[in-house]
C-alpha cells in the first residue's frame, strides 16, 4: 500500500515509522529541511522537502498513484487545504486527516474530503468515558464518507443480550458485531457466538440502525426513525 503523510511532526513521524515497519511504501512531505534531514536517519521511508498544500508538491509526490493520504500536520487549515487536494484533484480513495483543535471537528467530513478524522481530545474523551461507564454506548469513530460508526459498549447485567446467541439479537441489517473483548482476548463473533455480561462488544453501524442496536446490547428504547 502506497501512503503519503504530509506533516513529519510527532504524529506523521510516528505513522510513518510504524507503516514502514509493516512493509507499506511511505512518502513524508514536509516543509522542514533540517526536520527531514533528523527524520532520514531514523525513519527508513522517502521524504520530500515542500509544502503539502500546494499541487505541485502533492503532484511530485506522486498521490494520483497513492492509497492512502494522512493530513498529520499540526494546523487543522492546512489538513482541510490537503485533504480536498487529494481527494478532489487527485482522487485519493481514503484521506485520514488529524484534527488538532475539537472545536473545529466539524469542518472535517466529505465536503472537505475527508473519509476518517481523528481528533485525539474526543478519542481520549470516548476512551475514559468507556472505561468507566458500563452498559453505556460509546462511539469510537466516525466514517464521513460512508456514514458508519464504530460504537462499543461493556454489557451490563441486565443487557437484553446477556446469555443469547448473535443470531438471536435480531440485528438490523445495515449494522454488525465485529468484535468481543472477553476477559482480555479478542472473540471474532459468529452466529453462535453467545454474549455474557461484561463483554465489550464492538459494532459496525449506520446513522439510522444505532439506536437499534443502542436498544439491543443497552436496553434502552430504540428512536423512531425519521
Amino acid at each position: 500500500m502506497k501512503v503519503v503523510i504530509a506533516g513529519a511532526g510527532s504524529v506523521g513521524s510516528f505513522i510513518a515509522e510504524d507503516l514502514q515497519a509493516a512493509g507499506h511504501d511511505v512518502l513524508v512531505i514536509e516543509q522542514n529541511e533540517q526536520e527531514v534531514k533528523k527524520l532520514a536517519e531514523q525513519i527508513p521511508c522517502r521524504f520530500l522537502v515542500a509544502d503539502a498544500c500546494e499541487v505541485s508538491s502533492l503532484q511530485q509526490a506522486g498521490l494520483a498513484e497513492a492509497d492512502v493520504v494522512v493530513a498529520a500536520t499540526g494546523d487543522d487549515e492546512d489538513n482541510l487545504v490537503v485533504s480536498l487536494l487529494a481527494k478532489q484533484e487527485f482522487m485519493v480513495p481514503r484521506v485520514v486527516a488529524r484534527v488538532n483543535n475539537p472545536k473545529n471537528h466539524w469542518l472535517f467530513n466529505k465536503t472537505w474530503g475527508v473519509d476518517v478524522s481523528v481528533s485525539t481530545p474526543h478519542l481520549l474523551s470516548s476512551l475514559v468515558e468507556e472505561a468507566v461507564s458500563v452498559g453505556t454506548l460509546v462511539r469510537l469513530l466516525s466514517f464521513e464518507k460512508s456514514g458508519a460508526r464504530l460504537v462499543e459498549v461493556t454489557l451490563a447485567e441486565d443487557s437484553p443480550a446477556n446469555s443469547l446467541e448473535i443470531a438471536q439479537l435480531g440485528l438490523p441489517k445495515t449494522a454488525s458485531i465485529v468484535a468481543i473483548i472477553r476477559q482480555d482476548n479478542v472473540i471474532v463473533p459468529r452466529g453462535n457466538t453467545m454474549l455474557h455480561d461484561g463483554d465489550e462488544v464492538v459494532a459496525l453501524v449506520t446513522e439510522d440502525s444505532e439506536a437499534e442496536i443502542k436498544a439491543i446490547l443497552v436496553g434502552e428504547k430504540a428512536l423512531p426513525r425519521q
